[in-house]
């Protein structure tokens, strides 16, 4: 059996499903289940499909498999099947937010909400017909920890409203691109892609670049360690004499050398006084986030370790290793790259329950050793084809209710493409299906990086505008996330609102209910008056309003010169007037169009965010 039909699957209710597997070649085979037989024979390959009438919710049932063998499918549910997938904000588990939503988590056990995790892999020859691993898990214990976050916050909304099981196959890769998902023949239409696909159909150069890549990094991080002084004089030691080192402010990222950036190992130093009330406590030691590696080192011991720069650095202590008086904390960064430091707007401190240190401010640091910086490497499981050949096409015998998709970070550097690419993927996906135009809903790109005090050009606001047209595809939906992002990290940890606000889509465009407002205002329409742009909104429900102030933020127009500067704006009705006293014949105007577009605060009654866009008088 495919590992997709395995104990615990939920089945998607009210339509035809497919049960299938491989026998031998004409071997008879039958499908037992709620006291119907359905039988059929292998073909001469050893497939064999079977489609059962369309099921009520409801469960649990057993199901037997019948051949010269028996296989017992046991806990089955009728309910709602959602694929998610995209990249790394979908993949982000329970287990990195665990602090955040230590309460949600303690309290959301709910054996009929269940997940499949689909192992990340890619194959650019032929579509497998079955994943290489993975079974179904309960939303229980221990095992919440290994969803999704954005997809668990999701299903407990739809669980909650409707009261059905929701099964999650989530299909998600970290800094994966569109074109990896879209499969060989869909994506013939963007020639580049299409020939990239078929370079790497070449095991032997898939093989030849690892190893170079391998054999790159290797000898970079052996060179390092070679080189290190920190690592040779032991650096980490308590009775070590840091006098002569120099000061540092954390957070920050630390200047470069005349000729670039300092790559290599920088070492840091800080002493801080514990009291007693904090010894024999359960402590915790928080980094905030570290570009790119670091090793943390108490009193001497080793207390954790982080391998780039993503991560939130939480680090349990064990027990006994604070010590009333001095302790003395050291960490050993790595920079392969770029800039090498501590990210600002985190939290830098050692905490107990009752106590907290903050470790911001004043350390002493010293470089260990200096590298050229380390070669790019080649990420072949992000070239086009390859996922959707490995983690899509193995499902597609699956009926679901929907997909969820949370991209687009990774198709920023090209952002033109990203409609008719995602525009294909979802053809492509609907076709494989075939259930028709199943419900699409996807994440607008959230706010990131520093805001800029000027209007100007930025590929994530371009991505976003593509995300907001693809809403032409009937049945999609987009949740927008420009308001819960965070300027200092790609993998904000609001994963709530972000689930909930998919949800509010499905509950429009999959349960029927046509009344609810799921979205916040979207662009629908612009007229020009003499110095001014009329703008006309969708989905305004209980009116347009500003939040969290009195004036409208973050919008810019331009006139004929396409420069830009920021406008007025004022709610009139459900419209909103732009101006400038300076352009007295605006053409188009952009709506936080910026990578953070800090302020944008035009919402609708309900609370939900208007969607970034650009207009133009000029475009039809």
């Amino acid at each position: 059996m495919p590992k997709l039909i395995s104990d615990g699957m939920i089945l998607q209710r009210d339509i035809q499903l497919k049960i299938w597997g491989w026998a031998s070649a004409g071997e008879p085979v039958s499908v037992v289940f709620k006291e119907n037989i359905y039988a059929t024979k292998a073909d001469q390959h050893g497939n064999w499909l079977i489609v059962l009438p369309a099921q009520k919710t409801g469960g649990p049932y057993n199901m037997r498999i019948k051949a010269t063998n028996e296989i017992v499918i046991k806990n089955i549910l009728i309910g709602d099947v959602w694929l998610c997938s995209g990249q790394s904000n979908m993949e982000l588990t329970m287990e990195r937010l665990k602090y955040k939503y230590a309460g949600e988590i303690r309290n959301g056990d709910n054996s009929e909400i269940r997940q499949f995790t689909v192992p990340d892999k890619y194959d650019f020859k032929r579509p497998q017909d079955d994943v290489v691993a993975g079974q179904w898990v309960t939303a229980t214990g221990k095992d919440i920890y290994t969803f999704s976050g954005v997809a668990w916050f999701f299903a407990r909304k739809l669980y909650e409203k409707y009261k059905v099981p929701i099964g999650l196959i989530n299909s998600a890769l970290g800094g994966s691109p569109a074109e990896a998902w879209i499969s060989e023949k869909a994506i013939q239409k963007f020639p580049v892609y299409y020939e990239e696909a078929q370079k790497f159909k070449n095991d032997a150069l898939i093989d030849s670049i690892e190893k170079s890549d391998k054999r790159l990094s290797s000898d970079w991080y052996n060179l390092l360690n070679e080189r290190d002084e920190g690592l040779k004089y032991k650096w980490t030691d308590t009775g070590f004499d840091d006098e002569g080192w120099e000061q540092f402010t954390v957070p920050g990222y630390w200047p470069g050398t005349g000729t670039g950036f300092l790559n290599g190992a920088v070492w840091f130093r800080k002493k801080i006084e514990v009291p007693a009330s904090m010894i024999g406590e359960p402590a915790k030691l928080e980094l905030g986030r570290i570009v790119d590696a670091d090793s943390v080192f108490l009193n001497g011991q080793f207390v954790g370790s982080t391998g780039y720069q993503y991560p939130p650095r939480r680090y349990e202590l064990p027990p006994a290793i604070l010590k009333q008086g001095s302790n003395i904390i050291v960490i050993r960064v790595i920079s392969n790259n770029g800039s090498g430091g501590f990210v600002p707007g985190k939290r830098y401190e050692l905490t107990t329950k009752n106590d907290t240190i903050d470790l911001k401010g004043e350390w002493k640091y010293k470089t260990g050793s200096t590298m050229q910086p380390l070669p790019p490497q080649t990420f072949i499981r992000w070239k086009p084809v390859g996922l959707y050949n490995a983690m899509i096409a193995p499902l597609i015998n699956y009926s679901i209710k929907g997909a969820i998709w949370y991209q687009g970070e990774a198709n920023t550097s090209h952002p033109a493409d990203y409609r008719n690419l995602m525009h294909t993927l979802v053809n492509d996906w609907r076709e494989k299906w075939n259930q028709g135009d199943f419900p699409f809903i996807y994440v607008q790109l959230a706010n990131f990086m520093e805001s800029k005090p000027s209007p100007g050009e930025s590929n994530w606001a371009e991505l976003r505008q593509q995300q907001l047209n693809l809403l032409s595809v009937p049945n999609t939906a987009m949740a927008v996330a420009v308001d819960i992002g965070e300027w200092n990290d790609i993998h904000p940890e609001n994963k709530k609102d972000v689930g909930t606000r998919l949800a509010l889509q499905a509950e429009r465009i999959a349960y029927g209910d046509k009344k609810i407002i799921a979205s916040g205002p979207l662009y629908q329409s612009m007229k020009v008056e003499g110095n001014k742009i009329i703008l006309s909104f969708s989905n305004t429900g209980n009116g347009l309003m500003v939040k969290g102030g009195t004036h409208l933020k973050q919008f810019a127009i331009a006139g004929m010169d396409g420069h830009y500067e920021w406008a007025k704006a004022i709610i009139k009705g459900n419209k909103v007037i732009v101006w400038s006293d300076n352009i007295r014949h605006p053409v188009s105007v952009r709506y936080a169009w910026a990578d953070n577009p800090e302020g944008a605060n035009l919402y609708n009654g309900e609370g939900l965010p208007a969607s970034p866009f650009f207009a133009d008088v000029r475009v039809r």
